[in-house]
């Protein structure tokens, strides 16, 4: 049994790279993280996920009290803007996230034996996020190897990013191949009875749908 560990946010790139993880024959345990988000819809979402694919997932709650997004802070308006520009890290941007969240993956890899660590991470059609680049993550490949036991030891636990390199509608089309429940992923940084439409999150996914002419089901189906 090859064990891996899936991060989950509950959103529609999360949710695609845990249905290709089950594809390629791993068993995914699910990592979901409660760190404060402006609301609960993606952590309920993830649970969803996790429970439609069959998955055991844990939630993390953690705490970032220096806050520093507007993501983690209700005073901060989110930007909506009518194109994102990859070129400019927005205000959403969460200081060190990845890192954050990759770290303990790898801790919880390395604890029960998994080799691997799925994130969903994208660098064509995204927010400009420095945590989301290729770059990123051939360093923490590099700092795994030098700085965990596995590492020290020859056999690093994996860090998998499948969709770094695809457009959204790339994505979306993967996605659909491998039957991910979209309907029930939620992409949206505001947590509205339905998706606001403007933020870069929404614009990014709205482009996706609209370029593979597929309707978005977070939309048109219940939830």
């Amino acid at each position: 049994m090859k064990k891996a560990i899936v991060l989950l946010s509950g959103g529609l790139d999360s949710a695609t790279t845990l249905f290709y993880a089950k594809k390629k024959g791993f068993t995914p345990y699910c990592l979901i993280f409660d760190y404060g988000q402006r609301h609960r819809k993606e952590v309920q979402r993830a649970q969803r996920i996790a429970r439609r694919a069959r998955c055991r997932f844990r939630l993390i709650k953690i705490s970032l009290p220096w806050q520093g997004s507007s993501l983690l802070d209700r005073k901060t308006r989110l930007p909506q803007h009518k194109r994102v520009d990859p070129n400019e890290i927005p205000s959403t941007y969460v200081p060190a996230r990845n890192i954050i969240f990759l770290s303990f993956a790898v801790s919880f890899a390395e604890a029960v034996g998994a080799r691997a660590v799925f994130i969903g991470a994208n660098a064509v059609d995204y927010s400009g996020y420095p945590d989301c680049r290729p770059e990123f993550f051939e360093a923490y490949r590099k700092m795994l190897a030098k700085g965990s036991k596995t590492g020290v030891e020859g056999k690093a636990v994996q860090i998998h990013a499948p969709l770094v390199h695809k457009t959204k509608a790339q994505i979306i089309k993967l996605g659909l191949k491998l039957k991910v429940p979209y309907h029930l992923t939620w992409s949206c940084y505001q947590g509205g009875r339905r998706p606001c439409g403007r933020c870069d999150s929404c614009l990014l996914r709205k482009k996706g749908f609209e370029t593979v002419n597929v309707e978005d089901p977070s939309w048109t189906k219940r939830r």
